[in-house]
């Protein structure tokens, strides 16, 4: 690789030895292999090793991915076993592979190469989701988890509407900015309720699972 793909003259610059990538399911961890050497004449100290997702003509999907922290002196080899999270929905990918320099550039941006693989991105499996506290459209929910999310939420058809629980009343669509937990989620494990509203169990968006809210998903519980 180094071979055909010179590497700039500086302070930093890189040199990629190797990359590797297991199967990736949409918004799921995969995990990646990759060898680098620090071709420059800086050492890495601050430097965090990352990717993009981007369409087939090279337009960014997801331009920041999981950030991997990567030291090493001068003329030094690194070889890592990272994090990559599947882009949503499933479908055909390029995956590119940078180190950035947080707040300041990525490496591509002073003239180093950046290799890119072609992916097929999986749809995630959703055999072991659960649904806590309701009954729900099985299909719409095991859609929506296949798609790429962890976590799954909808309207609530109650007969009574407590106060806490208007939020969910049914009616419009996908809302990626829910400020309200996933009331009746369904999950996928890992992932348990960890909050409550009204008496019915809730999870409250943590970490970097991906989650919807989708009020096309009509629940049904009955409140305690």
């Amino acid at each position: 690789m180094s071979a055909e793909h010179p590497v700039p003259a500086g302070p930093l610059a890189v040199r990629w030895l190797a990359h590797e990538l297991g199967p990736v399911q949409a918004g799921a961890l995969a995990r990646a292999r990759i060898v680098v050497e620090n071709a420059g004449t800086a050492a890495w100290r601050d430097l965090n090793l990352s990717y993009h997702w981007l369409d087939d003509r090279g337009n960014p999907i997801v331009w920041d991915g999981i950030r991997h922290p990567v030291s090493a002196e001068p003329g030094e080899r690194v070889d890592h076993e990272v994090d990559v999270r599947g882009p949503i929905p499933p479908g055909r990918y390029r995956l590119a592979f940078d180190l950035v320099d947080e707040h300041r550039f990525w490496l591509a941006e002073l003239g180093n190469f950046t290799p890119e693989l072609d992916v097929d991105v999986a749809v995630r499996d959703a055999s072991a989701a659960r649904l806590f506290g309701a009954e729900g459209d099985a299909e719409l929910i095991r859609a929506a988890h296949e798609e790429g999310y962890a976590a799954v939420g909808g309207s609530l058809d109650l007969r009574r509407r407590p106060h806490e629980l208007e939020p969910y009343a049914p009616g419009g669509g996908r809302n990626p900015s829910f400020a309200h937990p996933l009331v009746c989620p369904s999950l996928l494990p890992p992932l348990e309720p960890n909050d409550e509203v009204a008496g019915l169990p809730a999870w409250r968006p943590e970490g970097d699972e991906p989650w919807l809210y989708d009020a096309r998903i009509t629940l049904r519980s009955r409140l305690r």
